[in-house]
């Protein structure tokens, strides 16, 4: 594959992501539905392009955008991706999409010769921009061997799981964790801090326990100051992803109570109006559901991502 690749969708993931390439010292042609999102990358070398179809060229295109619905317009619908004459040899597509969706577009894909391999990432923009993202693909394994550089620039680690969607059932299956931790941690912090121990000092012993995390360690900051306006993920798209867990624990005829109780906490939230705040809310509410009123503590704590 040419150093110069095409990257369609640049939200707060996206744009850490083609920054990292960028770092890496690869070339990108670049597009995003507001445009002026994207032109600050032009400061680091990134090509910006009006149309999808301009992208066309480039022998490997990422796609990063939110939903099953967003990827289809983005390649198929007036004036997309594959729509011209011309066609990129290889999408990857990294967003988190339903496993029957992804498999709807690698169909369609293959049936006019282009490549498909699935690329989800675990972390937020935060990780992305440490270069701390973990990358996992599915596909044909020549694929993703061949778009491997590129992965491995974008994080700390990329991993090929097998053929097909996998990769989508395990980013179903990483996302719907990611609600249930957030969900456990918020009541037991609740529950110490209530108890009398200060916030910041129980977090900071969570994380250095054996139950401790590159995740609980990057949203302790931001559960201490209460710092929600800091968005690195929404309630909205989180309980996106609780149903796409939901919905694949049906399929698969698996019983996921602790999960299920979280969709019903997540989606609590979503119908009391958060949208445009980080989901880390959830420790506000889990509060007020104890009586217990909380207050940022202004205390500094190490997120773990520093590079």
């Amino acid at each position: 594959m040419p150093n110069q690749v095409g990257w369609i969708g640049l939200g707060r993931m996206g744009e850490a992501m083609v920054k990292r390439l960028l770092k890496a010292g690869y070339g990108a042609s670049v597009w995003n539905r507001t445009r002026s999102k994207a032109e600050p990358l032009a400061e680091y070398g990134a090509e910006i392009v009006r149309n999808k179809i301009d992208l066309a060229g480039c022998e490997v295109v990422f796609t990063m955008v939110s939903t099953t619905d967003d990827l289809k317009e983005v390649l198929f619908a007036e004036g997309g991706l594959v729509t011209g004459t011309k066609k990129p040899q290889v999408v990857v597509d990294s967003s988190s999409i339903s496993q029957e969706g992804s498999a709807e577009v690698r169909a369609r894909l293959e049936n006019m010769g282009v490549a498909y391999l699935c690329a989800p990432v675990s972390g937020n923009a935060k990780v992305a921009k440490a270069g701390k993202l973990l990358i996992v693909a599915s596909g044909p394994r020549a694929l993703y061997e061949k778009a491997e550089p590129y992965l491995q620039a974008m994080g700390r680690k990329a991993m090929w799981v097998g053929e097909g969607e996998l990769a989508r059932v395990w980013k179903i299956a990483h996302n719907t964790m990611f609600g249930v931790v957030i969900q456990n941690l918020c009541e037991i912090t609740v529950l110490a801090e209530k108890a009398g121990i200060p916030r910041h000092l129980f977090l900071e012993s969570i994380n250095d326990s054996v139950l401790g995390s590159m995740y609980t360690r990057y949203k302790s900051p931001t559960l201490t100051n209460l710092t929600f306006d800091q968005v690195t993920f929404t309630p909205k798209l989180l309980l996106k992803d609780m149903d796409l867990g939901m919905g694949a624990a049906k399929t698969y005829g698996v019983a996921m109570p602790a999960a299920a109780a979280t969709r019903e906490s997540i989606a609590r939230m979503v119908g009391r109006g958060y949208d445009h705040i980080d989901f880390a809310v959830l420790l506000k509410e889990t509060a007020a559901d104890a009586g217990l009123e909380l207050k940022p503590e202004n205390v500094k704590l190490d997120d773990g991502l520093a590079s």
